[in-house]
């Protein structure tokens, strides 16, 4: 249901390929010291044109969903989140969800989701088309297809500085003094296939990296390494996954021809790649090599991975599963060595995209 799944084609050159090391074994992720999850949110984007994002919230205890959470904690409101809800994030005391349709950030407090403020992302009447968002150093920093990082302060809530990048940026992450952003030329005739690096000191871009063709997500794992997930051209260039290296930030390499995804989660140094074969892949960012080639191991079947992230506290991953892209979604969440634990409708929320774990 991504609309950047409908690109044009393009013609570019693949990275060279490395090969990995198969060892198909269960993996057992170490738990942090968190307390344990009370509740998910859970963004559901939508469909284009529907005004209909919602944002549901799942409570541990009870088993229970409230499908429409944002306007059942803002009862006067008389529209709800709006078009395209693409991310979300929790970054401190606040929730901020990048409405891409909408043309703005909706700031939410993070235990109540009770609205705080809209942050326009408009240019004049012209949507800039926010698209992804990272905190860091006490600020919050947003993605626009205008090939801008807008950074948000988060005590006056307004967009402070605009940070010139590559063509329609998509993924962010932050590590250490860095912001790495994804160019993927998502609209040009010829796609980008760079990361910006934005030292975050200066708030400038100080270079750019060549990685695979039309990138798309960034995650970072523990020994600050980035890895940048690419569309291809959704034809004759496959996705791929290319890595930077973390302490020049000037290289990157890829994974190879077994690693066609679009999409990445990585906790400490476990890396979940999707939207490719299967449901996920399940890579050691450590020690190169692949756990196993499918993350689920009791025969659950997901039609559709468009979401996914893991419970920091216990290493549970948590699967949003748009379906059919038309009708409600859901969500399935599994202990790290892949077996079902539990799921729920997300009902009345078409295409989930984003679980955030409220402690």
């Amino acid at each position: 249901m991504n609309f950047r799944k409908t690109s044009i084609a393009f013609v570019s050159v693949v990275a060279i390929l490395a090969a990995c090391k198969k060892v198909d074994v269960p993996v057992a992720v170490a738990p942090v010291l968190l307390s344990p999850a009370v509740g998910e949110y859970i963004l559901s984007e939508g469909s284009f044109g529907g005004n209909n994002t919602k944002l549901a919230f799942y409570t541990n205890n009870t088993v229970s969903l409230s499908g429409d959470f944002f306007l059942q904690q803002n009862p006067t409101l008389t529209a709800g989140l709006g078009e395209i809800g693409n991310d979300a994030i929790i970054y401190g005391s606040k929730m901020y969800v990048v409405m891409n349709g909408s043309g703005r950030v909706t700031v939410l407090n993070a235990a109540s989701a009770i609205l705080i403020k809209n942050i326009s992302f408009l240019n004049n009447t012209v949507n800039k088309q926010p698209r992804y968002a990272v905190g860091a150093k006490g600020k919050v920093y947003v993605t626009s297809y205008d090939n801008t990082v807008s950074v948000i302060d988060t005590t006056s809530l307004s967009i402070i500085k605009s940070i010139t990048v590559g063509a329609n940026p998509e993924g962010i992450a932050a590590s250490s003094n860095f912001l790495y952003v994804a160019n993927s030329g998502g609209f040009n005739t010829t796609p980008d296939s760079t990361v910006s690096v934005i030292d975050l000191n200066t708030e400038q871009e100080i270079r750019k990296v060549k990685v695979g063709v039309n990138p798309y997500k960034i995650e970072i794992n523990t020994a600050g390494n980035i890895f940048v997930s690419a569309y291809g051209d959704y034809g004759n260039i496959p996705a791929s996954i290319s890595v930077i290296n973390g302490s020049t930030n000037t290289t990157s390499t890829s994974l190879g021809s077994n690693f066609a995804y679009s999409n990445i989660r990585i906790f400490g140094n476990i890396a979940y790649f999707y939207g490719g074969t299967g449901t996920a892949k399940v890579y050691n960012t450590a020690t190169n090599t692949i756990v196993r080639n499918e993350f689920i191991t009791d025969g659950t079947v997901v039609q559709t991975a468009y979401g996914l992230n893991i419970d920091e506290q216990n290493g549970d991953v948590y699967i949003a599963d748009a379906g059919n892209y038309t009708t409600a979604g859901k969500v399935i969440c599994f202990n790290s060595m892949g077996v079902k634990k539990f799921s729920f409708s997300t009902a009345p929320g078409i295409n989930p995209n984003k679980i955030l774990f409220k402690r």
